[in-house]
């Protein structure tokens, strides 16, 4: 029997006056895989949907923001229980809106607060299992 696959995105928003420094999210107290985790915006692909077309409404649907997409950073793929979670890395650029959260879409995850960090503020969440926090560090230099 061949194993289920999630096909999910995530994306690095860098500051404008500091490309240093980059948009994470607080995920829920009742996340299944990373509680109060600080992580990256990720989502979903649902089918006949592109990996560019999910960021883009993972902007709108999660952070209520109008993205620009750019180049795919990193990708990479992690067993979680009963499925393997394979990810795209993109960078993306607001082009309209300022970050609120929650939204109210229902159906994804939905992250309590986010704030602008230095990517090494990810850590934590990579070493409890967050792929996009992972991915990202792959690709960051250190100190970044």
């Amino acid at each position: 029997m061949e194993q289920e696959i999630h096909e999910t995105i995530s994306f690095v928003i860098r500051r404008p006056d500091d490309p240093t420094v980059i948009l994470t999210v607080l995920r829920p107290p009742d996340d299944a895989d990373l509680p109060d985790a600080w992580g990256l915006p990720a989502g979903r692909v649902r089918p006949g949907e592109s990996w560019e077309d999910a960021v883009r409404r993972a902007g709108r649907e999660k952070l209520g923001v109008e993205l620009e997409v750019g180049r795919e950073l990193n990708r990479g793929s992690t067993p979680r229980p009963g499925y393997l979670l394979e990810m795209r890395l993109y960078e993306a650029t607001i082009t309209r809106g300022e970050p609120r959260v929650p939204q109210r879409a229902d159906g994804s995850t939905q992250y309590r607060a986010w704030r602008w960090a230095r990517a090494e503020t990810l850590r934590p969440a990579a070493e409890r299992g967050s792929l996009c926090c992972r991915l990202c560090l792959e690709v960051t230099p250190s100190g970044s």
